[in-house]
């Protein structure tokens, strides 16, 4: 993983995502994805760029079936932003840094 970016797992989900106190951005990816792999640069800078006000998580939908499951993941890449415990907002597709960047204001403002 790159700096600034945690590998999300069904064991390390509820203290990572849902008992973060920040923001929190999670990445559902998969190796065989091209869209996945358009979006992973545009993740690492963010964590890079919002370091110490946004938590970022990659989770490999392949390895963790049930996690993605249970969030209902249709398509892959989804960016997903939760807050408190809640899924609060999400994106589907390889988006540009901009939109993604709006979307993570929004809240953190």
């Amino acid at each position: 993983m790159a700096e600034g970016v945690m590998n999300a797992t069904a064991a390390n989900w509820t203290a990572e995502v849902l008992g973060a106190k920040e923001l929190v951005l999670v990445d559902f990816w998969a190796v065989w994805c091209g869209p996945c792999r358009m979006v992973a640069p545009i993740v690492e800078d963010i964590a890079k760029e919002y370091a110490g006000k946004l938590k970022v998580l990659k989770l490999n939908t392949d390895e963790n079936p049930d996690i993605a499951s249970k969030y209902k993941i249709m398509g892959i890449p989804t960016l997903m932003l939760f807050k408190h415990g809640e899924k609060i907002d999400q994106l589907v597709g390889a988006v540009p840094k901009n939109q993604l960047k709006e979307k993570i204001d929004a809240h953190l403002g």
